[in-house]
């Protein structure tokens, strides 16, 4: 496949790029010509900067924790110290680490799945912001989810609405800067097992029934009734990342096969 070169010179922030949809991001954007600062906790980061090498692109590792304002200001510092700007920002960290209906939740776990799903967006944003505000240019693009309305998942859905709110709300204060802020709410997608997984705890006989009526419930309010592919999800990710949606902001995409989340 030919690509465009839509990302040349340009300085794209990728956080949450060691597995899944993030590396799928950070690839492509090397193969269209971006250069890269690779965000993440995990040791895996490298195996995406050797792939990204063989593709004569620009990429530099952030091995920070986003779930911390200090680990996200270090991201941007790493930016501006080797690139002078960060030109574009994807939020992707985040994602589902039980599923089981609200009431057997314990109190932590709630506060575990909200500081992983919310807070990397918000403290990623808080530290970008003022880089583009000062260069009066900018675009940050959220990874949401249409599981902000679904079962078994009510605190991940209320981090993922949050971030839509965010994604809404920085877009109408910043868009007299230049700043353009959308989101892609992401579907069901098909994926490789992680690497390294989010709960690494076997599940239990109800929580893999739980689980189930997630996969149920999700191809049952897709219009197509099929996870999407982590390529589907990139696409529609860089094309509000790039200047094909230069008129687009405010706005959260739902990318789930018809179903509006």
């Amino acid at each position: 496949m030919e690509h465009s070169q839509r990302f040349q010179n340009k300085v794209v922030i990728v956080t949450g790029a060691a597995q899944g949809i993030g590396r799928g991001v950070a690839l492509a954007i090397a193969r269209e010509g971006g250069q890269i600062v690779l965000a993440d906790r995990s040791d895996l980061i490298n195996d995406v900067v050797a792939e990204i090498s063989q593709l004569e692109a620009k990429a530099i590792v952030a091995n920070v924790d986003l779930e911390t304002y200090a680990g996200a200001r270090q991201m941007v510092e790493a930016s501006l110290a080797i690139f002078g700007r960060v030109d574009i920002l994807i939020n992707n960290v985040g994602g589902t680490i039980w599923a089981k209906p609200y009431q057997e939740y314990e109190e932590a776990q709630i506060e575990a799945e909200i500081r992983r799903s919310l807070f990397p967006t918000l403290w990623s944003c808080r530290a970008v912001l003022p880089a583009m505000i000062a260069q009066q240019h900018g675009v940050i693009v959220n990874v949401s989810s249409i599981a902000t309305r679904g079962i078994n998942r009510a605190p991940y859905a209320a981090a993922k609405g949050g971030v839509n709110a965010v994604t809404a709300s920085l877009a109408f204060e910043h868009a007299e800067d230049g700043i353009r802020v959308n989101a892609v709410a992401t579907g069901g997608t098909e994926a490789p097992p992680r690497k390294i997984p989010r709960n690494a705890n076997k599940l239990s006989k109800d929580e893999e029934v739980w689980y189930q009526g997630i996969v149920d419930q999700t191809l049952s309010t897709s219009l197509m009734h099929r996870y999407g592919t982590i390529a589907e999800q990139v696409s529609a990710i860089l094309f509000l990342a790039s200047d094909e949606s230069s008129y687009i902001t405010g706005t959260v995409l739902p990318v789930g096969g018809g179903d509006q989340g």
